[in-house]
């Protein structure tokens, strides 16, 4: 990855999801903007917040999308991540908003 821009693998739970009554949701159903969770696989030189292997909270309308050897991946700039989850806990909880 080149500059800002991260490489990020959408988890695979972002699709069709349950309610707490147990109604199943579809993922096409839109009752709200959705941000999705995703796991890092590549960040550019310039990135300062993110690590390949951090959970990633983003916008999916804000996504290029990128297939390599078969897997569909979404490349964005660090700037349009909203929030981190780490292993890493040397600076607080290992969520950061």
């Amino acid at each position: 990855m080149l500059h800002d821009r991260v490489m990020v693998r959408v988890s695979e739970e972002s699709g069709e999801r349950r309610s707490s009554g147990g109604i199943v949701i579809p993922a096409t159903a839109q009752v709200a903007k959705r941000l999705l969770w995703g796991e890092v696989f590549g960040v550019g030189s310039h990135v300062r917040s993110v690590q390949t292997g951090d959970q990633v909270l983003f916008n999916p309308e804000e996504q290029y999308e990128v297939e390599v050897q078969g897997e569909i991946y979404v490349v964005l700039r660090e700037r349009d991540l909203h929030a981190v989850a780490s292993e890493r806990t040397e600076q607080g909880t290992g969520l950061y908003l």
